[in-house]
């Protein structure tokens, strides 16, 4: 490559990664937001694919109060996600929502693989996407400034 073309395309390099490093952020934790906020609203209002795999999976509760309840819970999260200053509550109630979401690999397992542990069905996919989701909140978990480091009022 000639040293023109190469100091151009160091050059466009560096602003592209710039441009990315200032947007990334903001980006994830918009697109969390917009998505527990969109598969919560589908559980309130009846909606979700999901429904019927949670009421397999959490057969001991009526679906009927159980999934609306999960829908607020989704969006609460998403809220908390698009309001910087609720960004830790809303890490720590996906925290406590995301292990309940991996319940139905071990509970159903008929349903979620077409034979275990990698051939995995609609189903199965559906809750392994949420390992993409759990990436992305320790992400955002992780750029946020220590309690420590800030100065805090009453």
């Amino acid at each position: 490559m000639q040293p023109n073309k190469l100091s151009a395309l160091k050059e466009f390099d560096v602003k592209l990664i710039g441009f990315l490093n200032r947007v990334s952020l903001p980006a994830l934790q918009i697109s969390l937001g917009i998505i527990f906020i969109w598969y919560g609203a589908l559980k309130i209002f009846g909606d979700s694919p999901a429904n019927d795999l949670i009421t397999k999976t959490i057969y001991w509760f009526d679906p009927a109060i159980f999934i609306p309840v999960l829908g607020v819970w989704e969006m609460a999260i998403g809220l908390c996600l698009l309001v910087p200053s609720f960004f830790r509550v809303g890490l720590f109630l996906l925290a406590l929502q995301m292990p309940g979401t991996f319940l139905p690999l071990i509970l159903l397992p008929e349903v979620c693989f077409q034979s275990v542990p990698f051939n995995l069905t609609l189903e199965g996919q559906y809750i392994v996407k949420n390992l993409v989701l759990i990436g992305a909140a320790i992400v955002v978990g992780g750029r946020l400034t220590p309690l420590a480091n800030k100065k805090l009022t009453p």
